[in-house]
């Protein structure tokens, strides 16, 4: 029996849940164009009454780990949702095809490495991959750019890539004005890529290159996704504190079999990954000795290589 002290509690909870500024009931995958409702790239402060962003602004004045429980139970339907909406994203996409990316999300688009990852995602979209990334700015962006130019001329992307270097960092006005710029310039229709940002770190902007963005309140569920829906495999790029935490996040599912099979470990930036941050050695050791099992590990510079290596990878040949 419904008390009159039940009822109210029913009625507060969802007068709170329909106050917030996103949707609760929301079991869809975000779009740029709804991501970034109310901005224009003519006008750089709209940015600021952009869905994302008045999101962002209530979840920080509402705390990231969300003190009150109907803010924790708004934003856990809310990514309740999303998973629904990932669910159904892979019943209509291979997801032994959808390949992750991993590196920095303060490498600048004038860096040759971004252009780098460029070329790489769109030849493995090309290819028929799916391309993963955690949605935001950086070797991020490179990602989906890539995936977005899937189809286009070289001298198309070479466009693209110049358009961007008005605004080299997130961080710098125009960063999204020039990247709808170029999704305008260059529309895509037939080719997709799965960002996964989080409005835990709300200051950088989702990339709008991706089309299909899962954002999450939870980050510990958003790392977690990218890496599990990552059945193809993972390039690692150049990065810090964050992509560390990815490759031995990776590496525990792989050693462990967590999902019936180890999928492919591949680092571009022969360099960075044996030298600047010498990690590649340390999971060589890591797998000689035994304290690492079922890592299939790659090294290398070469785009074809990285292509060769994760169309040749068979999730079926190392089912448990």
């Amino acid at each position: 029996m419904i008390t009159t002290s039940d009822s109210n509690q029913l009625d507060q909870m969802t007068d709170y849940l329909e106050s917030v500024p996103y949707d609760v009931t929301r079991q869809a995958l975000y779009s740029a164009e709804e991501l970034y409702a109310g901005f224009s790239p003519a006008d750089a402060s709209s940015f600021q009454r952009c869905y994302d962003t008045q999101t962002y602004d209530h979840y920080i004045q509402t705390g990231k780990h969300g003190s009150r429980a109907l803010e924790s139970l708004a934003r856990a339907l809310h990514d309740y949702g999303i998973h629904v909406a990932l669910d159904a994203f892979f019943n209509t996409h291979d997801k032994t095809h959808c390949v992750g990316i991993m590196g920095g999300h303060a490498l600048l688009r004038t860096d040759p490495m971004f252009r780098r990852v460029v070329l790489l995602c769109k030849r493995l979209t090309e290819a028929g991959f799916i391309m993963l990334s955690g949605g935001g700015p950086g070797a991020m962006e490179a990602t989906h750019l890539g995936a977005w130019m899937a189809g286009r001329t070289a001298d198309e992307v070479e466009d693209a890539l110049t358009m961007l270097l008005s605004a080299p960092s997130f961080r710098d006005e125009g960063w999204l004005a020039s990247a709808f710029a170029v999704r305008e310039k260059y529309p895509q229709q037939k080719y997709v890529s799965l960002g996964i940002p989080t409005w835990l770190y709300g200051h950088e902007p989702s990339t709008p290159f991706a089309t299909h963005i899962a954002k999450f309140f939870e980050n510990s569920i958003r790392e977690d996704s990218i890496l599990t829906l990552a059945f193809g495999g993972i390039v690692y790029t150049p990065g810090s504190a964050g992509t560390l935490q990815e490759i031995f996040q990776d590496a525990v599912q792989n050693h462990y079999l967590s999902f019936g099979f180890a999928s492919p470990m591949i680092f571009m930036g022969r360099h960075f990954w044996t030298e600047e941050m010498p990690i590649y050695p340390l999971m060589q050791q890591l797998m000689a000795t035994g304290k690492y099992k079922n890592l299939l590990l790659t090294i290398t510079d070469d785009q074809e290589e990285i292509v060769d290596c994760l169309s040749a990878f068979n999730p079926d040949q190392t089912l448990v």
